[in-house]
């Protein structure tokens, strides 16, 4: 991802080009999450090994637009409340599990299967141990992820078929 391309998606009233260095870091830990995983808002804060939940998804909420936004998540697995349907999408294309919805569930709109699909950060394409990783995202430098195979799903989740293809930044991610 281009630094240039993350600029675009600053917000019109921020007189400041560049994004801030947490969200820069924020940002780099999204696009390490492999295809049909998710992390926690919590999980990037811990990851990061700074702030928390309310600052991932404050980051999220402005500047997300320009990672897989859909893979930084609630702990409790609900999609994101008004985008919902976009994420589902991406989920389903992803491979990423999901449970079923209950009949009370309002839209019956499924949850994340959070057991199967939360992803520690530890497996990466490169071999690279998790505080190598944590060195790479906050130097900027962005790699290849892939899913941790066995456990529960036992198979790599499928690549975003859409490519670089980005989705706008959801307005709020809290």
């Amino acid at each position: 991802m281009s630094e240039q391309s993350r600029e675009r998606q600053v917000p019109p009233n921020d007189t400041e080009q560049a994004l801030p260095e947490y969200a820069e870091r924020v940002l780099n830990v999204a696009e390490l999450i492999p295809p049909g995983r998710v992390m926690t808002y919590g999980d990037v804060a811990e990851w990061l090994e700074e702030g928390g939940p309310r600052q991932v998804g404050r980051v999220m909420a402005l500047y997300g637009g320009a990672v897989p936004w859909w893979r930084v998540v609630r702990s409790d697995g609900v999609l994101l409340p008004g985008h919902e349907l976009r994420a589902l999408e991406r989920y389903r294309e992803e491979g990423t599990p999901l449970r079923q919805a209950s009949r009370a569930a309002q839209g019956h709109v499924p949850k994340l299967d959070m057991r199967r699909a939360r992803w520690d950060g530890c497996e990466v394409s490169d071999g690279r141990d998790p505080s190598e990783m944590r060195d790479i995202a906050e130097a900027g430098e962005v790699l290849s992820a892939r899913p941790v195979r066995g456990g529960a799903r036992g198979d790599a989740a499928q690549g975003d078929a859409v490519g670089d293809a980005r989705p706008q930044a959801p307005e709020a991610h809290t």
